[in-house]
């Protein structure tokens, strides 16, 4: 095995909730993206973010951060 990151492995088995964002509630401010210890946020170039459940471990930060509570961590 080569060095790296989660970048280039699937850590996606490793959580037992995902986040899911309510695009209603969500003003895309990025506090979300800054605040998520993996690259699991994804901006796109309009600056509507997502989630790479790939990368993903399911910590829960980003639903804790978000201060429009735009965010929602669900059991899988």
């Amino acid at each position: 095995m080569e060095p790296g990151s989660t970048r280039n492995i699937d850590v996606s088995t490793w959580r037992t909730s995902k986040p899911v964002i309510n695009y209603e509630n969500c003003t895309n401010c990025l506090i979300c993206w800054i605040y998520c210890p993996e690259p699991a946020i994804l901006v796109d170039s309009s600056g509507k973010v997502a989630i790479d459940y790939m990368h993903c471990k399911g910590c829960g930060i980003c639903a804790a951060e978000c201060p429009r509570k735009a965010i929602a961590m669900e059991v899988e």
